[in-house]
Protein backbone atom coordinates (compact mmCIF):
# COMPACT_ATOMS: atom_id res chain seq x y z
CA UNK A 1 0.00 0.00 0.00
CA UNK A 2 1.77 3.48 -0.82
CA UNK A 3 0.17 6.25 1.46
CA UNK A 4 1.09 10.12 0.85
CA UNK A 5 1.46 10.68 4.62
CA UNK A 6 3.99 9.63 6.55
CA UNK A 7 2.10 10.42 9.64
CA UNK A 8 -0.12 7.60 8.73
CA UNK A 9 2.59 5.29 7.59
CA UNK A 10 4.02 5.70 11.43
CA UNK A 11 0.84 4.85 12.67
CA UNK A 12 0.55 1.90 10.95
CA UNK A 13 4.37 0.84 11.65
CA UNK A 14 3.91 1.38 15.32
CA UNK A 15 0.96 -1.05 15.17
CA UNK A 16 2.52 -3.53 13.61
CA UNK A 17 2.35 -6.14 16.66
CA UNK A 18 -1.48 -6.06 16.27
CA UNK A 19 -1.24 -7.56 12.92
CA UNK A 20 -2.67 -6.74 9.46
CA UNK A 21 -3.72 -2.90 10.17
CA UNK A 22 -4.38 -1.22 6.96
CA UNK A 23 -5.16 2.22 5.89
CA UNK A 24 -7.81 3.63 3.27
CA UNK A 25 -8.15 7.45 2.35
CA UNK A 26 -11.68 8.40 3.00
CA UNK A 27 -13.48 12.16 3.40
CA UNK A 28 -9.83 14.24 3.52
CA UNK A 29 -8.27 11.65 5.72
CA UNK A 30 -7.35 7.99 6.60
CA UNK A 31 -9.29 5.34 8.12
CA UNK A 32 -7.48 2.70 9.94
CA UNK A 33 -8.95 -1.24 9.38
CA UNK A 34 -8.14 -4.36 10.60
CA UNK A 35 -10.13 -7.26 9.32
CA UNK A 36 -12.15 -5.00 7.25
CA UNK A 37 -13.63 -3.29 10.48
CA UNK A 38 -12.49 0.55 11.05
CA UNK A 39 -11.07 1.23 14.70
CA UNK A 40 -9.39 4.49 13.76
CA UNK A 41 -9.14 7.33 12.21
CA UNK A 42 -6.57 10.06 10.94
CA UNK A 43 -7.08 13.17 9.85
CA UNK A 44 -4.64 16.35 10.23
CA UNK A 45 -2.00 13.85 11.21
CA UNK A 46 -4.13 13.29 14.60
CA UNK A 47 -4.28 10.05 15.08
CA UNK A 48 -8.47 8.82 16.71
CA UNK A 49 -9.37 5.57 18.06
CA UNK A 50 -12.75 3.91 18.34
CA UNK A 51 -14.48 4.12 21.96
CA UNK A 52 -17.35 3.13 23.25
CA UNK A 53 -18.33 2.41 27.20
CA UNK A 54 -15.44 0.39 28.26
CA UNK A 55 -12.56 2.42 26.63
CA UNK A 56 -13.99 5.56 27.18
CA UNK A 57 -12.77 6.00 30.36
CA UNK A 58 -9.20 5.58 29.43
CA UNK A 59 -9.43 8.27 26.89
CA UNK A 60 -11.04 10.81 29.50
CA UNK A 61 -8.42 9.88 32.36
CA UNK A 62 -5.73 10.87 29.63
CA UNK A 63 -7.64 14.14 29.00
CA UNK A 64 -8.37 13.31 25.01
CA UNK A 65 -11.17 14.97 23.32
CA UNK A 66 -14.08 13.36 21.07
CA UNK A 67 -13.41 13.78 17.12
CA UNK A 68 -16.31 16.69 16.26
CA UNK A 69 -16.84 18.26 12.53
CA UNK A 70 -19.25 20.54 11.44
CA UNK A 71 -22.87 18.98 9.96
CA UNK A 72 -23.50 21.23 7.09
CA UNK A 73 -26.53 22.11 8.96
CA UNK A 74 -24.35 23.74 10.81
CA UNK A 75 -24.29 21.14 14.09
CA UNK A 76 -21.40 20.25 15.56
CA UNK A 77 -21.02 16.31 15.25
CA UNK A 78 -19.34 13.98 17.69
CA UNK A 79 -18.13 10.87 16.52
CA UNK A 80 -17.49 7.77 18.86
CA UNK A 81 -13.22 8.15 17.57
CA UNK A 82 -11.68 10.18 20.44
CA UNK A 83 -7.85 11.48 19.77
CA UNK A 84 -5.00 8.81 21.15
CA UNK A 85 -2.81 10.36 23.75
CA UNK A 86 0.29 11.22 21.78
CA UNK A 87 2.91 9.75 23.74
CA UNK A 88 1.68 6.83 21.98
CA UNK A 89 3.25 7.65 18.42
CA UNK A 90 6.53 7.07 20.43
CA UNK A 91 5.39 3.50 22.44
CA UNK A 92 4.81 0.70 20.11
CA UNK A 93 3.63 -1.60 23.28
CA UNK A 94 1.15 0.84 24.44
CA UNK A 95 0.13 2.27 20.79
CA UNK A 96 -0.70 -1.66 20.10
CA UNK A 97 -2.67 -1.99 23.74
CA UNK A 98 -5.01 1.11 22.99
CA UNK A 99 -5.32 0.07 19.23
CA UNK A 100 -6.34 -3.59 20.25
CA UNK A 101 -8.89 -1.83 23.15
CA UNK A 102 -10.03 0.37 19.87
CA UNK A 103 -10.51 -2.51 17.85
CA UNK A 104 -12.76 -4.32 20.75
CA UNK A 105 -15.13 -1.46 20.60
CA UNK A 106 -15.56 -1.48 17.14
CA UNK A 107 -15.90 -5.42 17.25
CA UNK A 108 -18.75 -4.71 20.18
CA UNK A 109 -20.40 -2.02 18.10
CA UNK A 110 -20.99 -4.58 15.48
CA UNK A 111 -22.41 -7.20 17.78
CA UNK A 112 -25.85 -6.20 18.88
CA UNK A 113 -25.65 -9.19 21.57
CA UNK A 114 -22.59 -7.24 23.37
CA UNK A 115 -24.66 -3.89 23.60
CA UNK A 116 -26.00 -5.33 27.21
CA UNK A 117 -22.59 -6.35 28.19
CA UNK A 118 -21.27 -3.39 27.83
CA UNK A 119 -24.01 -1.49 29.38
CA UNK A 120 -23.22 -4.31 32.51
CA UNK A 121 -19.35 -3.56 32.66
CA UNK A 122 -19.41 0.19 32.40
CA UNK A 123 -21.78 -0.19 35.85
CA UNK A 124 -18.91 -2.34 37.22
CA UNK A 125 -15.92 -0.24 35.74
CA UNK A 126 -15.54 -3.24 33.48
CA UNK A 127 -13.04 -3.29 30.81
CA UNK A 128 -8.92 -3.98 31.63
CA UNK A 129 -7.09 -0.94 32.28
CA UNK A 130 -5.03 0.43 29.47
CA UNK A 131 -1.01 0.12 29.95
CA UNK A 132 0.02 4.14 30.17
CA UNK A 133 2.79 5.23 28.40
Amino acid sequence: MTLDSGFVEHVIDLMHGLGGVSARRMFGGYGLYRRGIMFGLVFDDVLYLKVDQINRPDFVAAGMEPFTYEHASGKSVEMPYWQAPTDLLEDPAAMVDWADQAFGAALRSRDPRARGQRRRASRRGGGRPLRRA
